[in-house]
């Protein structure tokens, strides 16, 4: 009688060692791809910052050919070479103007890709500490099954609870 009713219980801690790995098993591979993701946007961002820096290069040689012309144009005695300054001057302003809006609007998608980036990693944080305490708790119950003691499998279960909150919390990030 006492062998059925031990019976029973292993075959619950079979079960719950089953669905522990497999959710292991699942939060290992969403933290991978979260890591993945997180990887992929980190590079697009850079990208982002690069192309930034670019046109922030470009900005500034016209600026620097506008304060040129700007000083030539103090010096110029000739009113009608003036006025061909005057509309280099102002296509610099415009290019400048036009450089400005460029940087603006890729300075938000770098900063949006950077936003990504971080929500990814928070998904893979959690998936990470999922995995940790469902191995621990999958070792436990390894002991528990060869060593047939019961408060081992119950100090198993509490980690496997606190490795699926994580792993929900990996899904939603709860807090």
């Amino acid at each position: 009688m006492a062998d059925e009713q031990k019976a029973v219980w292993l075959n619950y801690l079979s079960a719950t060692t089953v669905i522990i790995a497999l959710c292991a098993t699942l939060a290992t591979f969403k933290g991978g791809g979260y890591g993945t993701k997180a990887l992929l946007t980190q590079s697009k961002a850079s990208d982002q910052w690069a192309f930034f820096q670019s046109k922030g290069i470009k900005q500034y040689l016209y600026e620097i050919q506008k304060e040129n012309l700007e000083m030539e144009l103090q010096q110029s005695k000739d009113a009608a070479g003036s006025e061909i300054i005057k509309q280099r001057i102002d296509g610099y302003d415009q290019k400048i103007k036009k450089y400005l809006a460029e940087k603006d609007a890729i300075s938000k998608e770098a900063k949006v890709l950077e936003a990504q980036r971080d929500e990814c990693k928070l998904h893979q944080d959690r998936f990470g500490l999922a995995v940790i305490f469902l191995q621990i708790s999958i070792l436990l119950s390894s002991i528990t099954a060869l060593l047939k003691k019961k408060p081992i499998w119950y100090a198993s279960m509490v980690l496997g609870i606190i490795g699926l909150f994580y792993f929900l919390d990996g899904f939603w990030v709860f807090y």
